[in-house]
């Protein structure tokens, strides 16, 4: 399923798919040893490297977007979709942040965003994401987006899971508690 996955605003954020022309804020971003520390990828070590990681992502299924700050179009992180699977319509999502923007509420504004994206744009039914046990900040994060957490470690790794009826459940909730 190859789709063509557009920008999205939030209020702080401005979330566009990452080009070739990225590859310098990219290569920052990633070279940081903190941002890849609970990642499947290393700390970048060159410029070549950065380009790699947009190519693969340009190529891919999924996407990625680039997090851009509003106030200074600085990169402040990535999210995006992978690992589509199209018999069931469900991807995973990961993401990451630069430190100095760590514990600001970013993320959860972005996955906020990305998950509606998903769900009533893609026609996704399930999200679902995998967490490094020792994660504690993504850990935080998706019990407050209300995914699900398997009771069993997969591959040494937490296992959530969203799907679009739970969400959709949880959205009608907040709008019934903000009418009263």
């Amino acid at each position: 399923m190859k789709f063509e996955y557009r920008a999205i605003e939030t209020d702080r954020l401005h979330l566009r798919i990452l080009t070739l022309g990225d590859t310098e804020k990219v290569f920052r971003h990633f070279s940081d040893d903190n941002v890849t520390k609970f990642m499947d990828i290393e700390p970048c070590k060159n410029i070549k490297e950065a380009e790699e990681i947009i190519k693969y992502h340009l190529e891919d299924s999924g996407c990625r977007w680039g997090l851009f700050s509003k106030e200074d179009n600085e990169l402040v992180g990535t999210c995006g979709f992978h690992f589509i699977r199209e018999v069931d319509l469900t991807a995973e999502v990961g993401f990451d942040l630069s430190r100095p923007y760590w514990g600001k509420g970013l993320m959860s504004e972005v996955m906020a965003a990305v998950i509606e994206y998903g769900f009533t744009v893609v026609k996704l039914e399930v999200i679902d994401a995998t967490v490094e046990p020792e994660n504690e900040r993504s850990n935080v994060l998706m019990n407050r987006l209300g995914f699900k957490r398997e009771s069993e470690l997969r591959e040494k790794l937490i296992y959530y899971y969203l799907n679009r009826k739970n969400w959709e459940e949880s959205l009608i909730n907040t709008l019934k508690k903000r009418k009263i």
